[in-house]
């Protein structure tokens, strides 16, 4: 069966970390590929589930990677973690932050009560993804899942990729609280399909015109299946072919790396 056409797509979601780029080395194709949407008139948005760092400190990084971006270019985790908060009521409820300082900063700017501190009246457990983890947060954080607080997390992911291979992300810190708890935290963030509506609608752009592409297929690929929109997997990060056939949703369309979608657009053009 031949995949659906990539040429009338113009909303381009891109994940980053396994995508785009690996630390500090920006891929082979990336550069041309947003140039290509520009081109054409499109538009392309950042999307991560990495809740560990600010807007800004993507838009430092991007430019040292050659890139030029505002923050009107990315929508993050936290970003559709505040949605859900405010759609639940949670503005005027004390929440612990489970996270690193800009985590907690970027919650705290969204207008959250914010503490650290186990004994203030707690309403809710709010994870993200920790490079700052210390003992004592895991502590902290089992007596407040014990007391009965709300349980909730920016994002899913296992692991991070880095240079020398993967570190435990917001999952797998998750899993971990589960097993000395019996808890499990409501996951925000892909592969819930909330972040990929967001930027269809505030974009203006239709499903048809839109296509995630990420190295995940657990919340990338899945992210675009539960939002109803075209979904390309490139093998340059964590996912492999074999997890591929080990998933219940699967991407529309497959690519070794980003150059090779390049590629494949425009062989599509020509034709």
């Amino acid at each position: 069966m031949r995949n659906p056409p990539l040429t009338g797509k113009k909303l381009f979601l891109l994940d980053m970390d396994g995508t785009i780029y690996l630390d500090e080395q920006m891929f082979d194709g990336t550069l041309d590929f947003l140039s290509y949407v520009r081109a054409i008139g499109g538009k392309y948005l950042f999307l991560t589930n990495n809740s560990s760092r600010s807007v800004q400190a993507y838009i430092e990084k991007m430019h040292r990677l050659g890139i030029e971006t505002t923050a009107d270019d990315f929508l993050t985790s936290v970003d559709a973690l505040t949605v859900y908060l405010n759609a639940k009521d949670y503005r005027d409820k004390l929440l612990y932050g489970f996270g690193t300082a800009s985590f907690r900063q970027q919650l705290a700017d969204a207008g959250f009560r914010l503490t650290q501190d186990r004994d203030e009246a707690v309403d809710a457990l709010i994870c993200g993804f920790d490079t700052e983890l210390t003992f004592q947060k895991l502590e902290d954080a089992c007596i407040l899942l014990n007391r009965g607080v709300d349980f909730i997390a920016a994002n899913p992911d296992w692991v991070c990729p880095t240079w020398y291979g993967y570190v435990p992300d917001c999952g797998s810190v998750c899993e971990m609280l589960f097993r000395a708890t019996g808890r499990r935290p409501v996951f925000i963030g892909k592969p819930e399909p909330q972040m990929a509506l967001l930027a269809m609608e505030k974009y203006g752009f239709s499903k048809e015109e839109t296509l995630l592409i990420g190295d995940r297929v657990y919340t990338d690929i899945a992210c675009g299946v539960r939002a109803g929109i075209d979904a390309a997997l490139v093998l340059s990060g964590e996912s492999t072919l074999k997890d591929v056939e080990n998933s219940p949703e699967k991407p529309t369309h497959i690519y070794d790396n980003i150059r090779a979608l390049l590629n494949d657009i425009i062989g599509e053009r020509k034709i």
